[in-house]
């Protein structure tokens, strides 16, 4: 794990580096100040050498300026590596969520990965660049002040850094710890954001219902749960941070009681008992920064853990001689279609289906039946358990996802319309389409006049998910989306079935005009928008029920006509 991490500075090895030397000179400039100090204690001030005493004065202020410049670079071009390998973690885990399969957000919750995408990687990013400056530093200052040190006296010296071990054992000792309690506090806040991300989204339902008062117990519900989470990191924390500290305190009496002894009997002088108690309250500090860079260690390699393990989520297998599908026809075949979810749960059963090319095909039954589930099949966003589906003959395992999926045109009941203009969301369906193509589309949709009717045009910002649209305005968004993909083949999941009438006598007409010359499949509950259709299949748990003509289908008098009776008994009372 710690080389994939290491991996991420090649792109800023050049500032890195340069970012590490100034960091070496700050740690040069601060071992200067006892090393001078020393010498005008014991030299400059007894002999009453006062051109040398202000030479070096000055010769320090240098250095502090000096270190001014540097302690800015590191500030400002430190922070940058580590922000710049932050932004390719983030894009890199960005690609590979495009890369997932349909199951992977079945069984995550989008908060939960937006979590994992900014809090985790703020973390460690404040790693990346802290980490190897203060472990560089740190280290830097300790030998330096140790070999300095030894040149006065190294038995004082040896007693002294005696007490470094016991600090790193401590130290170690506390890590566990610490990595397992930050762990649990990152996976609560990620629940925090899931739920949180949940109860914005469905704040409408919430109010719908009167339900603000459970919608707040369930969110303190988790914070609760993070609460108590970082209740034992802070502890943990506070054990460590104390537990050093007093060893740091520890190590201040013994310099100040050896140092004295050792004065007192002629080891050193007393300019040398500066020189030592200047560099051990010096090398106090980078003993501070070793400890900070245990706990910044423990906190951002749990977020890197966490980012791995998102990394090395499995993605979609396409077939490594997978081809392109040109000249599309779409004739779609499911032969002996076997499909169980994750949970275990048998859908289909030797499900065997001939969709012609250029044919309008309803599949209709209860739900939980499989329908749903056959319009995934097709695009391959589910691997079926066994058997195959082809189009114009060509196994869809053997067809490279982008040539696939370009190739169908998916319109669901649960419109979903990305944040921005109408325009945009229209466009999506071609990036490169004109404006002229746009507008084409929107017309062929039934959704121009409204378009036109508004301020701003088709520049007009829907909101979150649309929520400045209507449900019809949203669906006819959709659907111009599809004409403008122009695909050969189209799917219709359900997408009439939450409307009213004469919005639905809208759509229908869009769906009508959409649905010429392509090959199509329909899901639909309301069985008066598909009696025209080429093929009624009728589909439950048991598998393929009945299958024919409308007509066909009402005379066999079997399910479906015992469906469609139902619906129009409905509505008659």
């Amino acid at each position: 794990m710690i080389r994939k991490f290491i991996a991420y500075y090649r792109p800023h090895m050049k500032l890195f580096v340069m970012d590490m030397i100034a960091a070496f000179l700050i740690a040069v400039c601060d071992l200067f100040y006892p090393v001078i100090t020393r010498n005008m204690i014991n030299i400059y001030i007894p002999n009453q050498n006062i051109r040398l005493l202000l030479l070096w004065g000055g010769i320090l202020l240098g250095l502090y300026f000096a270190k001014m410049l540097f302690n800015y670079f590191v500030q400002y071009y430190g922070h940058l590596v580590g922000v710049g390998m932050q932004a390719d973690m983030r894009r890199d885990v960005f690609r590979h969520l495009q890369r997932l399969p349909f199951s992977f957000y079945d069984e995550n919750k989008t908060g939960t990965i937006m979590s994992r995408m900014i809090n985790d990687l703020m973390e460690i990013a404040e790693l990346a660049h802290h980490g190897p400056e203060d472990l560089f530093v740190s280290s830097v200052m300790l030998i330096g002040a140790f070999i300095y040190l030894c040149t006065i006296n190294v038995l004082l010296t040896v007693i002294i850094f005696a007490f470094i071990p016991v600090l790193v054992f401590f130290a170690a000792r506390m890590r566990l710890r610490m990595n397992a309690a930050f762990l649990e506090s990152r996976v609560k806040i990620a629940d925090v954001n899931a739920t949180l991300e949940n109860s914005i989204s469905g704040i409408r339902v919430a109010k719908a219902f009167t339900n603000e008062a459970y919608e707040v117990e369930k969110f303190q519900k988790g914070n609760r749960a993070f609460q108590r989470a970082r209740k034992k990191s802070y502890k943990a924390m506070a054990q460590f941070s104390s537990g050093t500290t007093f060893i740091v305190d520890l190590l201040n009496v013994v310099v100040l009681v050896a140092g004295g002894l050792f004065t007192y009997y002629g080891k050193i002088n007393f300019g040398d008992l500066v020189a030592y108690m200047l560099f051990i309250s010096m090398f106090l500090s980078p003993i501070k920064r070793l400890i900070a860079f245990v706990e910044q260690y423990q906190q951002g390699m749990t977020g890197f853990k966490r980012f791995v393990e998102l990394m090395n989520t499995e993605p979609e297998q396409e077939s490594p001689n997978a081809r392109e599908l040109t000249g599309v026809q779409g004739a779609i075949r499911f032969e002996k279609v076997n499909f169980s979810y994750p949970n275990g749960r048998q859908i289909l059963k030797d499900v065997n289906l001939d969709i012609p090319a250029g044919r309008t095909v309803a599949l209709v039954g209860p739900s939980g039946g499989g329908k749903t589930t056959i319009c995934h099949l097709i695009p391959h966003f589910y691997e079926p358990d066994s058997g195959r589906i082809t189009i114009d003959g060509v196994d869809i395992r053997d067809i490279s996802f982008s040539s696939l999926r370009s190739s169908i045109g998916i319109v669901q009941q649960d419109v979903f319309l990305f944040t921005g203009s109408i325009r945009d969301n229209i466009a999506y369906g071609r990036l490169d389409a004109t404006d002229e193509e746009i507008v084409q589309a929107a017309i062929r949709a039934n959704i121009h006049e409204y378009v036109m009717s508004l301020p701003d045009g088709y520049n007009t910002d829907i909101g979150e998910r649309g929520t400045k649209l209507s449900g019809g305005q949203k669906q006819r968004v959709a659907i111009a989306r599809v004409f403008l993909k122009n695909p050969p083949i189209l799917i219709l999941d359900e997408a009439t079935s939450a409307l009213d009438n004469t919005t639905e006598i809208l759509i229908q007409r869009a769906l009508e005009e959409l649905s010429a010359g392509r090959t199509t499949l329909v899901v639909a509950h309301r069985l008066s928008t598909i009696k025209n259709a080429d093929e009624i299949i009728v589909v439950d748990e048991e598998g393929i029920e009945e299958r024919g003509t409308h007509e066909e289908l009402i005379d066999k008098g079997g399910i479906y006509r015992m469906l469609y009776e139902s619906q129009f008994k409905g509505w008659e009372e």
